[in-house]
């Protein structure tokens, strides 16, 4: 609501309002406001102007204690257009050093870079290929396969096309200098890099190091040979090598389980000599005058397969947590375990008394034990079977059918008949050496001596 309004509503004399006029709009923008100067204290003479800023009066503000941005962050940076002249630019011809045929092209280009050099002539790296007199060819490079014809025409391919040898082997002149012998790729390489070589000793001062350029014609023949081979194999040869590729990886894994089963198996003999080791202990004990009860205690108390864990911690715990396999033993261990219970008509979990604890985990281990043998024995047969068919290749006929070695009585009768032959053997010939390896004790325990003898190669 305009001033003039109000004084009407309350009755009042108003100031007398002017008319606008277009004269008074452009004169009143012409006027500039002129700020009053505040009385501020100068600068002394001599004083800095940073140590002048540091006090303090009452016309101003403190000085701050850390450097601050007084500058709001909302404003941008404005473009700052001056005012001199824009540089001229001029559509001018120019040519490039890097050609040879004196082309010329034209572009835009600041006036004052006429007369400069093209700026991109400086990429125009060139490789300098040395040159040779006559006199020093005949006297250090000189060879009997190749010509100074060819030798000259060479290098001027390796100065033309800045040695891409594959330009240059396809740009050689092969009618006119390969009708004697034709020049593969590295023969060409072998004969330049050689006389770079000779002429560097040639052209360096005594004592002095020569970095060589070492090239392999051979080896780049054989290498090459291999790639070409590797491109021109087929789809089945490709199929077949991934094939055995994947053979040779179940051939370790093999190896590594019958690694694993032999330390398996190992470990086995070795709880089995400990148990023969403990029962007799027992039966000594028992002769002494332990009473059956304390021996039966102590049997309880071995594990053979299975060795369960000892609840006897301070709290409360459930029977049944006795008769929970330990994790150590594995999935197999655990199927064959449940067969063999449904096979013996034994529930897989009894009512958990003290006595069927006992008794249930003493015949879980066990079975697990007898599992273990048979995994054994069927690895040992295995073997057994592996060095039938070996001796039957290096000797065939000469080993007896393996339903005779299968007693113990005559694998004994084996070992008393090989006794006394090598008895006779020693006393009829005393010069002949004796055999003490591996193979041959293993062959004397699981067969008879032959009748014939036969050298093995």
């Amino acid at each position: 609501m305009a001033t003039s309004d109000v004084c009407d509503i309350l009755e009042l004399k108003g100031e007398e309002t002017k008319s606008i006029t277009k004269a008074s709009i452009i004169k009143a923008a012409q006027k500039k406001k002129v700020k009053q100067k505040e009385n501020a204290f100068k600068r002394p003479e001599g004083m800095h102007r940073e140590l002048y800023a540091l006090l303090y009066h009452d016309n101003m503000d403190k000085p701050p204690l850390l450097p601050v941005d007084t500058q709001p962050s909302y404003n941008t940076a404005k473009a700052k257009l001056g005012c001199s002249v824009v540089r001229p630019w001029r559509w001018m011809p120019f040519s490039n050093p890097a050609r040879s045929d004196g082309a010329v092209f034209h572009h835009w280009r600041r006036v004052e870079d006429e007369g400069k050099d093209y700026s991109f002539a400086k990429f125009n790296k060139t490789i300098q290929v040395p040159v040779y007199s006559e006199q020093e060819y005949h006297q250090y490079l000189s060879r009997d396969d190749w010509s100074e014809e060819e030798t000259d025409h060479l290098f001027d391919l390796c100065r033309r096309f800045d040695l891409r040898w594959h330009v240059i082997f396809d740009r050689f002149d092969h009618v006119r200098f390969g009708k004697e012998r034709p020049r593969s790729l590295e023969d060409i390489k072998d004969r330049y890099y050689s006389i770079c070589n000779s002429l560097k000793k040639m052209r360096s001062n005594p004592g002095e190091v020569v970095d060589e350029v070492v090239f392999d014609a051979d080896h780049e023949r054989r290498r090459r040979q291999q790639l070409m081979r590797l491109f021109a194999r087929t789809q089945e040869e490709v199929e077949e090598e991934a094939m055995l590729i994947q053979e040779m990886k179940r051939i370790e894994a093999r190896k590594r389980d019958r690694e694993r089963k032999s330390q398996d198996h190992q470990k086995l003999i070795a709880f089995d000599s400990s148990r023969r080791v403990e029962r007799k202990a027992t039966k000594k004990k028992l002769s002494i005058g332990q009473s059956k009860k304390d021996v039966a205690d102590e049997k309880a108390e071995m594990t053979y397969g299975i060795k369960f864990p000892d609840y006897k911690g301070p709290g409360v715990m459930l029977r049944s947590q006795a008769m929970k396999l330990p994790n150590a033993v594995g999935q197999k261990k655990i199927k064959s375990l449940e067969l063999l219970l449904n096979e013996l008509k034994v529930e897989q979990q009894p009512m958990p008394t003290d006595a069927v604890v006992q008794l249930f985990n003493k015949l879980r281990s066990e079975m697990v034990y007898l599992y273990d043998l048979k995994v054994a024995y069927a690895n040992y047969e295995m073997e057994l079977q592996t060095l039938r068919y070996r001796w039957d290749a290096l000797a065939p006929g000469l080993l007896p059918p393996i339903q005779d070695l299968g007693t113990l009585s005559n694998i004994s009768s084996v070992l008393n008949v090989k006794q006394t032959t090598n008895e006779a053997t020693t006393d009829t010939d005393v010069n002949n050496p004796k055999i003490d390896s591996a193979s041959e004790q293993l062959i004397d325990v699981e067969c008879p001596s032959p009748t014939t003898t036969k050298s093995l190669v």
